[in-house]
């Protein structure tokens, strides 16, 4: 086995070592679920087929986004940013793997055990109490898909707001944006597809898309045939574009330590 793949059970043992914390927050989501479904619900009474949703499709939507906060680490970053401020990234660097790599793998990990612990509750509670779309098993085998790249997605962005540290050195300006862009764009308040025109074209063209809205519609269904594989396409594409500007951060930024003496 190579180290990757013990650095994913690593960060899935890591992770998962203290489950009743974990509950707990599932048990959190799950009750800010009901409470944003008694809202979605009040809305679409209102406006019926708003956004081409069914009130159905809206309240399973709010679950699939209460399930997906952890694995797509919503309100969180990486311990990364912490060790390149106090310097414990040299250690990072002269690991047997590149250092986005190791850190993919440790969140990969930390998604997998997020997914087994924190995401069956609201989507159990959700479909027992309130009308609910479950997937086909085609939709279901896209969303196994989705869910990975949403997670790659979002480490991405996380991933170059940590290495952003090595030249502002304080983390906190980029996550206070990054979040306020995260909980708008992702779907994660609202689906992107109520927002109006032009707003809702560039909305679901950005990144922050492929960590909620892509996923939740593949669940309902909403992407069928090529519809479908472009969905996952659109997903892969940011995927690889963010990663890729990580790959070219991380040069520079070893590049800026040795310059440094580091």
């Amino acid at each position: 086995m190579g180290v990757l793949p013990w650095v994913w059970w690593y960060g899935l043992r890591r992770h998962s070592s203290y489950p009743l914390g974990s509950l707990t927050e599932a048990g959190t989501n799950t009750v800010f679920g009901f409470m944003r479904a008694y809202v979605l619900i009040a809305l679409w009474e209102v406006r019926p087929s708003l956004g081409g949703y069914a009130v159905a499709d809206a309240v399973t939507f709010c679950f699939i986004t209460q399930a997906l906060i952890g694995p797509v680490q919503i309100f969180g970053g990486l311990d990364l940013a912490e060790r390149i401020r106090n310097g414990d990234v040299a250690i990072d660097l002269y690991r047997p793997v590149g250092m986005q790599g190791w850190w993919l793998a440790e969140d990969l990990g930390r998604a997998s055990a997020s997914l087994l612990l924190r995401a069956g509750p609201p989507l159990v509670a959700g479909s027992l109490f309130f009308p609910f779309r479950w997937p086909g098993a085609l939709n279901l085998a896209a969303f196994a898909v989705a869910v990975p790249l949403a997670v790659a997605v979002g480490f991405g962005m996380r991933y170059l707001v940590a290495m952003g540290m090595f030249w502002l050195h304080d983390d906190r300006g980029l996550n206070a944006v990054t979040l306020v862009m995260s909980l708008f764009f992702s779907g994660m308040i609202l689906p992107l597809v109520v927002f109006p025109g032009a707003l809702g074209t560039v909305a679901r063209s950005l990144p922050w898309a492929a960590q909620i809205q892509v996923p939740a519609d593949v669940f309902l269904g909403r992407h069928t045939g090529l519809g479908l594989a472009g969905a996952l396409g659109f997903q892969a594409g940011w995927a690889a574009a963010l990663l890729g500007a990580g790959a070219l951060a991380t040069r520079a930024a070893r590049r800026k330590l040795v310059v440094h003496g580091g």
